[in-house]
């Protein structure tokens, strides 16, 4: 059974394929922004140099190994 496809469903058609486009350009937009913002946070901070951990005064707790 065939049907015809109205003048009605392709403005339908046109508006909602123009609309998706422009909610997915704006969404690509909005996510390479947020991506290029994370990418420049992380390469202008400055680096921290490792800090040793310090000394304890105490001996450490030595245990014995245990063989089976």
């Amino acid at each position: 059974m065939g049907t015809s496809l109205t003048p009605e469903f392709w403005e339908r058609f046109t508006l909602l394929l123009f609309a998706a486009m422009g909610v997915t350009f704006a969404l690509a937009a909005l996510f390479d922004t947020l991506a290029l913002r994370r990418q420049n946070r992380r390469a202008h901070r400055p680096s921290v140099p490792p800090t040793r951990a310090p000394h304890s005064t105490e001996t450490p707790d030595r245990r014995p190994s245990v063989r089976c």
